[in-house]
């Protein structure tokens, strides 16, 4: 099926909660005239915990809601999800390369600037188990050494408003200290939560690491992309209007994604609960 988009339609973003919001701030940083739409699934949160037929139910319904918002690009924010459910998302939004996943991005930075160098990943369980950053790693550079990780207490933690405190640091530091991640050279965070913790995870490793954000990687994909399918909104006068142009949806309210959305944004965001497990 066949879909025209025009370039003053809104991005749609989703996560499983409040992770994804450091997509939306990258990609609004770098396309101010660019309108987002933003779905956290905080009713079903974490993802990393869930099943990979339920995440790709999740993913689906949340993908048709914001196709029925008008949406011209899905950015699915989420790595577990991203993992599970991008190409069943393709499928059944037919947006074909206007659906972008967090994933492939990161992986092309990597196998770019990291040629023949030990890259760790940190991750929701899901993500891990999956195994999708060595596979996808290896298959673009054979000789690269992936060592991987499930960090599943993080995404908990942080959507709880827990980071930047002495208990995120004991609980990164525990993690960070395991064997399977000794002498890397770049450790790439493979959940759209951890940039909150990107501190606390750059502290523990110095200067002697790269820690790979995936969210800027990411926002300068959706800008090729767009560029590409010549849907790049220069439309609207240029100045980061975030909170005022953009929505916000969660399927169910939680008081640290609010608080958090004011830190991101420096302006206080207005959430809308919206279940569309109801509809």
């Amino acid at each position: 099926m066949n879909h025209t988009f025009k370039a003053n339609q809104p991005i749609g973003i989703f996560d499983s909660g409040i992770g994804g919001l450091t997509v939306a701030r990258a990609i609004t940083k770098l396309l101010p005239n660019e309108q987002i739409i933003y779905f956290g699934d905080t009713a079903h949160m974490p993802y990393g915990e869930k099943s990979a037929e339920a995440i790709k139910h999740y993913s689906i319904k949340i993908a048709d809601f914001l196709k029925f918002k008008n949406c011209k690009m899905i950015v699915i924010a989420c790595n577990t999800a991203s993992a599970a459910a991008y190409r069943s998302v393709v499928k059944s939004t037919g947006m074909k390369d206007l659906v972008v996943n967090v994933i492939d991005p990161a992986v092309e930075y990597v196998v770019k600037n990291h040629f023949r160098q030990k890259v760790g990943v940190i991750a929701t369980k899901r993500t891990i188990s999956s195994n999708v950053y060595a596979k996808r790693i290896e298959a673009l550079d054979p000789v690269s050494d992936v060592v991987q990780l499930a960090t599943p207490l993080l995404a908990p933690m942080i959507e709880e408003g827990f980071y930047n405190n002495k208990i995120s640091q004991t609980i990164i530091n525990s993690y960070l200290s395991k064997s399977k991640l000794s002498k890397i050279d770049a450790l790439i965070l493979g959940c759209t939560h951890y940039p909150l913790i990107k501190t606390e995870i750059q502290k523990f490793y110095g200067k002697s690491v790269e820690i790979i954000d995936s969210s800027e990687i990411v926002a300068q994909h959706v800008k090729v992309v767009l560029e590409r399918n010549l849907l790049l909104n220069e439309l609207q006068p240029s100045r980061f209007t975030f909170g005022k142009k953009s929505q916000f949806f969660v399927s169910d309210f939680t008081q640290s994604f609010e608080e958090t959305s004011k830190i991101f944004f420096d302006e206080k965001v207005k959430l809308k609960q919206f279940n569309i497990w109801e509809e």
